[in-house]
């Protein structure tokens, strides 16, 4: 059998974050301001950021060096795995070669670290003492508490209700990193209160928890926010894993015909698939790209590409992306953290220039993928993540049929150890899909903000 494991050692590791940026054939369009739609420059953004992450977000620098400090803290688990999946291969017999790249073996268990870490340092660098936060499915909002526990920095969380209730683990290791969390929408805050006094069982979703965490931040001189998606600086600190891919792909003698990653607000998948966009671009590769996210959160393949905020209460700031309107209020699906009502600026771009694709997935063949993944490859996976392999396994298949040997490549962005209550109703029957209907999210898009800028 050929090799399994494909390991770089700590002098491999990325230097330099990617900046697609630098080699977009079009620019992105730029950010407006929630109350005046004016493009905003670097002054509106510093009540919530610090300045060098503000610098990052605009910049067209196509590499950008990791601080020392955050390199220090990253060894702590990179460079991480790349996995040749054989036994799922032979599981499926298919010709094809499946890889995927393991973010579980981070602290927090996921790949969320490799933003949160950088972010917490050059907010401590800015002389901040105190940070905000959403969370979905908790990932983030626990990843955020490891950076901000190396940094000492204080941290509040607003964690997503329903994955409050369903995910308390995650809420205990916040906890246990010194980090404060609450349900949103929670009494803290006008917006948390508006959304309960219309709805006392608010399920919560990631754009009204990032109006609770903003409201909270930006009028205190000591505290920022820090967002765990969707900003370009965010899918830049993430290109590590794709870097570091590049590298283990020519290790293993391949290189990808497909890149795959899941997609809610695009860390992740822009962290894999920004790399391999890069060769695309400028080396002549032709590797396909797939995006791929819950049918019942599609923002990319039923959203509309427009400004729109960032949140529900229209606090942040307005973005060219698709999406599904502010106001989307997702069912309550395992996978919290696919749960956002729009898409990462950079993503939308490339997908709305056709250098990406996408598709939708519902909840239960993706669980269908997760249990088999973990009965061949041993790896119990998060509900997010199985989005990814039940497209990596689709591919397979279809090579099975067509006889095609291609190579896979997939992003697996977290283990699953703190989801087995989805696992249990997955394997007891009492989980559903969820297919967000078309007049629904034609309603939700009626609350657009009129900019002059389309």
């Amino acid at each position: 059998m050929d090799r399994t494991k494909f390991l770089l050692n700590e002098k491999e590791m990325p230097t330099a974050w990617y900046n697609i940026q630098a080699d977009l054939p079009t620019p992105l369009a730029p950010y407006l301001h929630p109350g005046t739609k004016e493009p905003l420059g670097p002054a509106d953004l510093a009540p919530l950021f610090p300045m060098e992450l503000i610098m990052q977000e605009v910049s067209k620098e196509r590499y950008i060096d990791v601080p020392g400090a955050v390199i220090d803290i990253y060894r702590s688990w990179r460079p991480t795995t790349l996995y040749r999946a054989h036994r799922l291969e032979k599981a499926l017999q298919t010709p094809a070669k499946i890889f995927y790249k393991y973010e579980g073996s981070s602290p927090a268990g996921s790949h969320k670290p490799n933003t949160a870490v950088p972010q917490a340092y050059y907010n401590k660098k800015e002389g901040i003492k105190r940070l905000t936060t959403e969370t979905g499915a908790g990932q983030w909002g626990s990843s955020m508490a490891f950076a901000c526990s190396q940094f000492g920095i204080d941290l509040k969380v607003y964690m997503v209700k329903v994955s409050y209730q369903q995910k308390p683990y995650r809420r205990m290791m916040m906890e246990t990193w010194g980090a404060q969390c609450v349900p949103s929408p929670s009494p803290d805050t006008e917006s948390g209160r508006a959304a309960l006094a219309e709805d006392p069982n608010n399920p919560g979703s990631l754009g009204l928890a990032i109006s609770e965490a903003v409201e909270d931040a930006a009028p205190r001189a000591d505290s920022h926010y820090a967002l765990g998606s969707v900003l370009n600086h965010v899918l830049m600190h993430q290109t590590v894993i794709g870097l570091e891919s590049l590298k283990q792909m020519e290790m293993a003698g391949e290189y990808p015909d497909v890149v795959i990653g899941c997609v809610g607000g695009g860390s992740n998948f822009g962290g894999m698939a920004l790399p391999f966009v890069h060769q695309n671009l400028t080396a002549g590769k032709k590797t396909r790209i797939m995006a791929v996210e819950p049918s019942s959160c599609p923002s990319l393949t039923k959203g509309t590409f427009a400004f729109d905020y960032g949140d529900v209460a229209g606090m942040a700031p307005i973005a060219k992306m698709f999406t599904l309107g502010r106001k989307f209020m997702p069912p309550p699906v395992h996978a919290g953290g696919l749960r956002y009502h729009g898409m990462a600026p950079i993503v939308s771009h490339l997908y709305k220039s056709g250098l990406i694709e996408a598709k939708a997935v519902p909840q239960l063949p993706t669980f269908e993928a997760g249990i088999q993944f973990a009965r061949t490859e041993g790896f119990i996976s998060a509900p997010e993540t199985n989005h990814a392999i039940r497209a990596a396994i689709d591919e397979a298949i279809k090579c099975r049929e067509s006889g095609e040997k291609k190579v896979i490549l997939f992003n697996h962005s977290g283990h699953g150890h703190f989801d087995m209550a989805a696992y249990d109703a997955y394997l007891s029957g009492k989980l559903a899909d969820f297919e967000y209907p078309a007049e629904m999210v034609k309603e939700a898009l009626k609350d657009l903000p009129q900019c002059i800028l389309r």
